[in-house]
């Protein structure tokens, strides 16, 4: 029964890839949006097929071969050694445990697709389709299958009671699995790839850059709800156990940590513009669904809503933040909305979270060593193999790409062809 809901909540996964699709060309410039919706579907076919090929090897499962040492005292499971290509899964019924694992793997090429969307938020109207494509292809064959494996492949994350005395890193639905590792690579991208032009006055000051159709970007967050929803029971089945009981608490959870996000968001801007702002307010609830995602079912719904209120509200104070203060040009808030708010709920995990075993303290210990790992290696190895690929092939495209647009750029038409007249046509370079 689990297995059978396990493979339907999986098939809503997608949804969560469309909405973030729409959700990036819509806050992007108009002239950039055939290249936004290209650039998503190659970013989620290129980490799909190199993470079947390579990626499914490192990441591994529980029980299966591992690389592993001893240092300390302690036993470091730190990489999967499964075959390549996929090869160690059955597909055809003759092995009896042949279908969690194919199941594991049909989530996990779903989730390294999600991660590897993320960072397009953060290179919206600037980020070269290759380049693009070349960073996926790290995230889906290392980047995602090291952290998969060290939280939910049995590595030495979920070993922390064994090693350490301390109750084991908990990412029921994949905050840090998918959203903070995906965060961490939008950050990255927008480091590399610099503020888009006019962005930013030399005296530091952030022009205004509206997104070119927020109605897509709202349509994208109810689609997200969808794919969220999906993500976060099939992790929670097959990694965590949850039967369907747990399943209904994880799909009222996961409503309730979004629509408290996006209310947050839409009271904070409300308050502080005298008007709503919808793009923030949007944001909002992608912080919620992020946030929430880490404890799924293993709060309580008061608790969910508290999660996703925090979110919210951390979520539009530090896109402004990032953006007026750090001069990093995120169209889309990925950082903010998802490496940040992805971390508030694993931190809000170990703090609201229902154990049967360990302390309070220890769960929130154990979260702490889970963002560390996040922030003090993967953060490191992100950016070090962004920086390596750009120096291959640059990220940022030139001044005149800039001007045209990436879809005339580096499609040869734009997505609006007939209606779409650039605001800036008559301004002089």
């Amino acid at each position: 029964m689990n297995l059978e809901l396990g493979l339907f909540a999986i098939m809503l996964v997608p949804f969560a890839a469309a909405g973030l699709a729409l959700i990036h060309q819509g806050l992007g410039r108009s002239r950039s949006a055939a290249h936004a919706m290209l650039a998503s579907l190659c970013a989620l076919a290129v980490s799909a097929i190199v993470f079947v090929l390579l990626g499914s090897a490192w990441a591994g499962s529980v029980g299966a071969a591992t690389h592993s040492f001893t240092l300390g005292g302690a036993h470091w499971d730190w990489l999967g050694a499964a075959p390549f290509f996929a090869r160690g899964v059955s597909f055809d019924g003759s092995d009896a445990a042949g279908l969690d694992r194919s199941l594991v793997l049909c989530l996990e090429l779903f989730a390294a697709g999600l991660a590897a969307i993320i960072p397009l938020s953060a290179g919206t109207d600037r980020w070269r389709l290759g380049p693009i494509c070349l960073s996926s292809a790290l995230l889906g064959g290392l980047i995602f299958p090291i952290f998969a494996h060290w939280a939910w492949g049995g590595g030495w994350l979920a070993q922390l009671a064994a090693n350490f005395g301390i109750p084991n890193f908990t990412d029921a639905g994949g905050a840090g699995t998918v959203q903070v590792v995906g965060g961490l690579a939008a950050l990255s991208v927008a480091w590399i790839a610099g503020p888009r032009r006019g962005k930013f006055s030399d005296d530091g000051m952030a022009a205004a850059i509206p997104g070119h159709n927020i109605v897509l970007v709202l349509f994208g967050c109810l689609l997200a709800l969808v794919g969220w929803i999906g993500l976060d029971c099939a992790a929670s089945i097959l990694f965590y156990g949850a039967g369907p009981q747990q399943v209904v608490g994880v799909v009222i959870n996961a409503m309730l940590s979004a629509s408290a996000g996006c209310m947050a968001a839409l009271v904070v801007t409300r308050a502080r513009y005298h008007k709503p702002d919808a793009s923030l307010s949007a944001n909002g609830w992608i912080a919620g669904l992020v946030a929430g995602s880490a404890a799924c079912a293993m709060v309580s719904p008061v608790a969910a809503i508290n999660i996703g209120l925090v979110a919210g509200v951390l979520a539009t104070y530090m896109i402004e933040v990032f953006e007026l203060h750090l001069r990093v040009d995120d169209p889309g808030g990925a950082v903010s909305v998802h490496a940040l708010s992805g971390i508030w709920g694993l931190l809000a995990l170990g703090l609201f979270g229902h154990f049967s075993s360990g302390t309070r303290g220890g769960h929130i210990l154990a979260q702490l060593v889970g963002v560390s790992a996040l922030l003090g290696f993967m953060l490191p190895l992100i950016h070090g193999g962004n920086l390596l690929l750009n120096r291959f092939s640059t990220y940022r495209v030139d001044d005149d790409g800039h001007w045209q647009g990436m879809d005339v750029r580096e499609l040869g038409a734009g997505a609006y062809p007939e209606f779409v007249i650039h605001a800036d046509e008559f301004v002089p370079r």
